[in-house]
């Protein structure tokens, strides 16, 4: 029987001890009010992974300003103190269970699924692909305005005070999203930055925004306050995507990052323990440990708990973020620790949490 002990062992990630090397991935649920604020859904939803174990919880994507950053409808966000006191019955919640949650930070840039709003990005790039359908987009992207350097400072200063509020309402952390094609991301990738200024052209350049940003968050929060960062190649409207160097942008990426002093550097990738770029080389949360020198959180099918332990063990992670099979199973650490058998994933659970009855949840 194996007794997944690194899986199961406890871990300090900077100030926060961890009882286990389990982590709640962020995924977009898109339940919150019209008007961005967390409810008691929301509350019991992210309470049921604190029950099941879980010894880190990462929100989903809350947006940071009301201006334009909101990607989905029934997005939630800290972009005001009433958005912020939403989230403080959530926080409190997940505490009772013993459990700790750290607010994912995000800003949509190009990728908005409404017309609320004409989206802004590093350059007047348009999308590729189509919105998504089930979290209410239809149809092609709008061509996004290109950023003026003002327009740079507004979003570091609104992270900065979306990070703020999360620390005054009792969130564990943030989480800074550069992943997913998202607008930190939309700088890093090549294709949508076309910028020739300071952030644009070279991998250095368009990394940038994020070291500052960082540099930025950790100003406010202090030193002791858990900050995170997530990285990826694939998007949510451009899932093969590769970095056009492969390893030798990963090490500038990485080590640029390392120089911000986040607490921790969160790999996403469609298989955790899969070479980053050819056969047999490094996996991206290798990458990121080796170049960023900091504690990696890996994610990619690491529902199999076995998978989860074997790369743990194998030092290319310190700990593996769980996605759509926590969605299935919120009690996935429990019936880990307890060898009972797994439910396995149905399409359903994809949808958007809103979508579906209480009954459908498990709630």
């Amino acid at each position: 029987m194996i007794t997944y002990s690194k899986l199961l062992s406890a871990f300090q990630l900077g100030s926060l001890r961890l009882h286990n090397r389990a982590v709640l991935s962020p995924m977009t649920r898109t339940s919150a009010e019209c008007n961005g604020l967390a409810n008691q859904l929301m509350v019991r939803y992210y309470t049921r992974f604190a029950k099941g174990g879980f010894g880190l919880i990462i929100t989903e994507g809350i947006y940071p300003d009301s201006v334009n950053s909101q990607s989905y409808k029934n997005q939630p966000g800290l972009a005001d103190k009433e958005q912020a006191e939403s989230w403080r019955p959530v926080v409190e919640a997940v505490h009772r269970e013993g459990g700790r949650i750290i607010a994912q930070l995000m800003h949509a840039g190009a990728l908005v699924q409404h017309n609320e709003f004409k989206p802004i990005a590093p350059s007047a790039v348009k999308p590729v692909g189509t919105m998504l359908e089930e979290h209410g987009g239809s149809g092609e992207y709008s061509v996004p305005d290109a950023m003026s350097k003002s327009d740079i400072r507004q979003v570091i200063d609104n992270f900065a005070h979306a990070a703020q509020r999360a620390k005054q309402v009792g969130f564990d952390g943030v989480e800074l999203h550069a992943a997913n094609g998202y607008l930190l991301d939309q700088f890093i990738t090549k294709y949508t930055n076309q910028r020739t200024d300071e952030y644009g052209g070279s991998t250095e350049n368009r990394i940038r925004i994020v070291v500052e940003l960082l540099d930025r968050i950790r100003s406010v929060v202090g030193q002791n306050y858990t900050v995170g960062v997530r990285i990826s190649q694939g998007k949510v409207n451009d899932f093969n995507h590769k970095w056009a160097n492969g390893i030798n942008d990963a090490k500038i990426i990485f080590e640029k990052l390392g120089t911000a002093c986040p607490t921790y550097i969160h790999t996403t990738e469609y298989k955790a323990f899969a070479p980053a770029f050819t056969n047999g080389g490094p996996t991206l949360a290798k990458l990121a440990a080796t170049y960023g020198g900091l504690p990696v959180i890996a994610n990619g099918k690491l529902g199999d708990p076995e998978m989860a332990e074997q790369l743990l063990a194998s030092g290319e992670a310190e700990l593996a973020a769980i996605g759509t099979s926590a969605l299935v199973n919120p009690d996935w650490v429990n019936k880990v620790k307890e060898g009972i058998v797994l439910n396995r994933l149905e399409h359903q659970f994809l949808h958007p949490m809103a979508t579906l009855r209480e009954d459908e949840i498990g709630m």
